[in-house]
Formats: C-alpha cells, structure tokens, sequence
C-alpha cells in the first residue's frame, strides 16, 4: 500500500535498532523533532556545498568533497526519519510539526540538487530541473493528502530513491579518478561493442558523465512518479465520487 494512516512514508529503517536508540536518546535529551529537522536543512546545505565545491577542486580535495557530500545527504536522511520518531514514538510533537516536516525538506532537496548542477563534470540547468521535478513529486504527494486521498509513496523516484541516486553518484566519483566516468568510455567496453558501434554511443554520449546521467535519471523517473501519484490520486477521487 502506497499510504499509511498516519500519513508517515513506510520506512523499514525504523525498526533499526540503532535508529531507535537515537531517537530515544534525543528524546530524553529534550531535543525537539522540529530542532532535528531543521538540522536536516545543515546537513543538506553542506551536501550541496560540498557538491559545488568539486567544481573548483581537484586531486584529492576534490575526493574529499565527494565523500563529505555523501555523508551530508546519509545525514539529511537520518535527521528526517529520526524527526519523526522522536515526534510519534517519543510522543514530541508539537502544533508545527507538519510544517516543519514538509518544509525542510523542499529547501534540502534545492540545496543538494543546485549544489549537484554546480559540480565537477555536471551541468547547472540539470541541477535546477531535478531540485523542481522533486519539489514537483512532493507536491503532488500533498495533493492527495488535500484531497483527501492520503499521503501517497509511490516510486520509483521518491525522495529515498533521489538520495540514493545522488549518495551513488557521490561515492562512485569519491573512489574512482573522474577521467574514468565519462559515460562514453565506460558503455562500450560494458557491452562488448564493435568498433563502429563504440563510435556511435561515443558521439551519442560524447560529454555526458556519471554525474549528468544520474541527474537525468532523477529528473525522467522523477516525472514517471508524478504521473503514477497523479493516476493513483485520480483513481481514488473517482471511486470516492461512485460511491
């Protein structure tokens, strides 16, 4: 079921034990849900910081960028699944928690998807089309939840997916040399081409990088989700109205 009653994402991670023990702990410390998901925003805007920075980097700063974006959006994710634990579980939740569980989230996703535009081998108008296809994605999620339709999770791009496309993409640039990922070199050899076949996807391919194709990747599934939402969206209203 793409929908929860309490309109929380189903998240295994929150079985976790070490998951629980943090939320537990920043419960008891008196930390807020709405002071963890602000903090969320931090670790995001150091992730795309960190992103940009590749641009003007190289060698082994330029690795070190890459991981410390990885560690910044793993840290976005666990600031906002333990928000939510120390708001329900912790029973911590206050009159502004929906505004602050939905709210940081968009200015995160802007951040690490501009800061992925401004990074080394990517392009800015990629970084801006993902950063508006998934505050597009959530905004139809809370479509249905005004309309009545609940909260829908359907992918495949969902915001955990988004952020395991751009983790990927980081930690492939932070342990391989960036000469190795142009997307030209890396197909031919992968499948075994001809000659004249290695050609054509070089020509196809010639200036794209790991880094634009996960971006595209994001942006296209990003848009397949939407219209799955909207679909499931409108399949409940027309229920709603036969009956």
């Amino acid at each position: 079921m793409p929908t929860e009653p309490a309109g929380r994402r189903p998240l295994q991670s929150r079985n976790l034990k070490v998951f629980k023990w943090l939320a537990s702990t920043l419960a008891q410390a008196g930390v807020t849900p709405n002071a963890i998901s602000f903090s969320s925003m931090i670790f995001a805007g150091l992730a795309g910081a960190a992103l940009a920075g590749t641009g003007y980097t190289a060698g082994w700063a330029a690795h070190g960028c890459w991981l410390l974006a990885a560690v910044g959006i793993q840290l976005r994710l666990v600031a906002n699944l333990i928000d939510g634990m120390v708001a329900v579980e912790g029973r911590k939740g206050g009159p502004t928690g929906d505004l602050w569980n939905e709210a940081p989230d968009r200015v995160s996703d802007a951040a690490i998807f501009i800061g992925a535009g401004f990074a080394a081998d990517s392009a800015p108008w990629l970084g801006f089309s993902a950063a508006v296809m998934a505050v597009f994605v959530a905004y139809v999620r809370a479509l249905g939840a005004s309309v009545g339709a609940g909260q829908c999770f359907l992918g495949p791009m969902a915001k955990p997916q988004r952020m395991a496309m751009m983790t990927g993409v980081c930690v492939i640039y932070a342990l391989l040399p960036r000469l190795w990922l142009r997307v030209s070199e890396i197909l031919p050899p992968v499948f075994s081409l001809a000659d004249s076949d290695q050609h054509s996807i070089q020509l196809i391919f010639a200036g794209w990088s790991v880094i634009k194709l996960g971006l595209v990747i994001v942006i296209l599934g990003g848009a397949v989700t939407a219209w799955r939402r909207f679909r499931w969206i409108a399949a409940f209203l027309k229920q709603r109205a036969a009956s």
